[in-house]
């Protein structure tokens, strides 16, 4: 790892409500570890996990700190589960991961005014990534409705990020960690 790199152990946790619950666990990042990242908001990392190689993005916690979901692929290589403790060394990603795009944002881009297609593919990873948390932060379906055409106009008139939008959740409380399973 780099020079840049932070090492720390964190303990495996279950998320409390989830339809897929059996098949990702999650680990809080320690606050004085977090604290050392160059963003509040969702950060590309790459490193190990149990000395298994990974790349994950993080995401804010809406307490200036982050939290990292953890894919059953990655849990069972690392031979880790939920309760368990586990040791990460984590860097900045030296390429930014590309966000998976939900597939109503997807469905409306795809009939989108070509300037719109043009801009989504001319912006980074983490604009994009801005652009699907702010469309996923409604709390209501017809504001994430309003949310995706409102997007759709905005990059077709060459907006490249949302206004006003709290990366970190701290300030607008849009993001937080899931609740964990009590024991």
């Amino acid at each position: 790892m780099s020079k840049t790199s932070i090492r720390f152990k964190a303990k495996l946790l279950r998320p409390a409500a989830s339809a897929k619950a059996d098949s990702w666990t999650f680990l809080i990042l320690p606050k004085n570890m977090s604290a050392t990242l160059s963003s509040r908001g969702m950060t590309a990392i790459e490193g190990t996990m149990n000395s298994v190689r990974f790349q994950a993005v993080l995401e804010p916690d809406g307490q200036k700190s982050h939290w990292l979901k953890v894919d059953r692929k990655l849990s069972k290589a690392a031979g880790a589960d939920a309760g368990d403790v586990v040791t990460l060394e984590i860097a900045p990603a030296t390429k930014e991961l590309e966000p998976e795009v939900p597939a109503d944002l997807r469905k409306a881009l795809a009939t989108a005014a070509p300037r719109a297609q043009a801009s989504w593919s001319d912006i980074t990873p983490i604009a994009r990534r801005d652009w699907i948390q702010w469309i996923t932060s409604a709390k209501q379906s017809e504001t994430r409705t309003r949310r995706i055409k409102n997007a759709c106009s905005m990059l077709a008139s060459g907006k490249r990020r949302p206004c006003c939008f709290d990366r970190s959740g701290f300030y607008s409380k849009s993001l937080s960690v899931p609740k964990a399973v009590s024991k």
